[in-house]
């Protein structure tokens, strides 16, 4: 890693219910950041804006994971469907201000399942609420379920996967629908469905669909977790050595 320090990557938990929530997450995601060579951090949704900002000028990425689904009502997007499972208002609300945040601060952020369609609702992205019957006869996309995904040529998703179509673990039955103007679709599965979102004009912040965590060791997703790892350690040098790692492009780099 750059100038031998592992960069710090936050990974937002699930909030779990009673009297006295508390914060978990899935081992899997933290083992994926250690091996690509970060040191997971996994924090509570707890706190306001300043609290949150404060946060994030002390890591050096952010993983958005994988989680249940939305109140679309509370983000102003229509009623919740009823076949949805969303957050605890508290961590939906501390989501989006985590990752308006982040997005903002320009630091290396890559959103998984709910994490991608975070990224995407909150800069003017829709959402299909419930698959399939937001799109009748489409192939299944829950329960861990393995399927293609075509990456588009000109994305910077699949520079990073050195792919041009990749196999995924799909656990998913809310999905984005369209994405707003300062990101752009960068992968789909057969049927059209967008599985990968990447934002122009930030130095790394992506999304996909599916469980990059859940694959096999040795493949193309390895890749993805590696990428955003180093995307962490550039920013991290680039802040603490300026004249040591000018111009470095964290894309690029990965794929070194």
């Amino acid at each position: 890693m750059l100038h031998g320090r592992r960069p710090l990557i936050a990974i937002n938990g699930e909030m779990t219910p009673g009297e006295s929530p508390g914060v978990a997450l899935k081992n899997r995601y933290a083992d994926a950041v250690l091996k690509a060579g970060g040191i997971p951090l996994v924090i509570a949704p707890v706190g306001g804006p300043a609290d949150v900002r404060r946060l994030l000028e002390r890591v050096d990425g952010l993983l958005l994971s994988g989680g249940d689904d939305f109140d679309t009502e509370r983000l102003g997007l229509g009623p919740t469907h009823p076949a949805a499972k969303p957050v605890p208002t508290a961590k939906q609300d501390f989501d989006v201000e985590l990752a308006r945040a982040a997005l903002e601060a320009g630091l290396p952020i890559l959103g998984i399942c709910y994490g991608m369609q975070l990224l995407a609702l909150v800069e003017g992205g829709a959402l299909h609420q419930h698959l399939p019957e937001d799109r009748p006869g489409c192939a299944p996309h829950s329960g861990g379920v393995v399927h293609p995904v075509e990456l588009e040529a000109a994305s910077r998703t699949r520079t990073l996967l050195e792919v041009e179509r990749v196999d995924v673990v799909s656990r998913h039955h809310q999905a984005v629908r369209e994405v707003g103007p300062r990101w752009r679709v960068a992968g789909r599965d057969p049927e059209g469905l967008i599985e990968a979102i990447e934002r122009a004009e930030h130095p790394f912040a992506f999304g996909v669909q599916w469980h990059p965590e859940l694959s096999a060791e040795g493949g193309p997703n390895d890749r993805l977790f590696r990428a955003f790892v180093f995307a962490a350690g550039v920013r991290s040098a680039q802040l603490r050595y300026p004249r040591a790692a000018p111009g470095l492009d964290p894309v690029a780099g990965a794929t070194r």
